[in-house]
């Protein structure tokens, strides 16, 4: 099934807050890896909102990768470059869910640091209000 560029977007870009918002819930709580991993989430939902909305093809869409999303984004948009250190999030990808992820560790057990998460969260904020000035969001469907 093919899908229309703008409205795939817009399903990304809905998707992205309820991510944050609930990985915001779990930093309060002291669940950090999974902050961790919801923080990385919600960024690339986000990039992909954009990329969807502007990109020529869906190419790039093939990556969960924060760094490749934004290079996708940056030669579309150069205010881009404000947000380039959001890339560090591709970090808590795979090693915040598992255990051979992270030798000799346990995730929900090792990442325990609330200055981590509270990093995570501004660098995720920072993306997704860059995207949302630039697609601007209407009402809930």
């Amino acid at each position: 099934m093919k899908r229309i560029p703008l409205l795939e977007s817009r399903r990304w870009l809905l998707q992205a807050p309820d991510e944050f918002e609930d990985a915001k819930l779990l930093e309060r709580e002291g669940r950090y890896y999974l902050a961790l991993f919801l923080f990385q989430q919600a960024t690339e939902k986000v990039l992909k909102a954009f990329l969807y909305s502007k990109a020529p093809s869906v190419q790039v869409l093939l990556t969960h990768s924060i760094a490749e999303l934004l290079e996708g984004c940056l030669e579309l948009d150069q205010d881009f470059s404000q947000v380039k250190r959001a890339k560090t999030l591709d970090r808590y990808y795979i090693t915040t869910r598992y255990p051979n992820g992270l030798p000799g560790g346990i995730p929900s057990r090792y990442f325990d640091d609330p200055q981590e998460a509270q990093r995570a969260r501004e660098l995720a904020e920072q993306v997704l209000n860059l995207v949302k000035s630039k697609l601007p969001l209407e009402a809930k469907p």
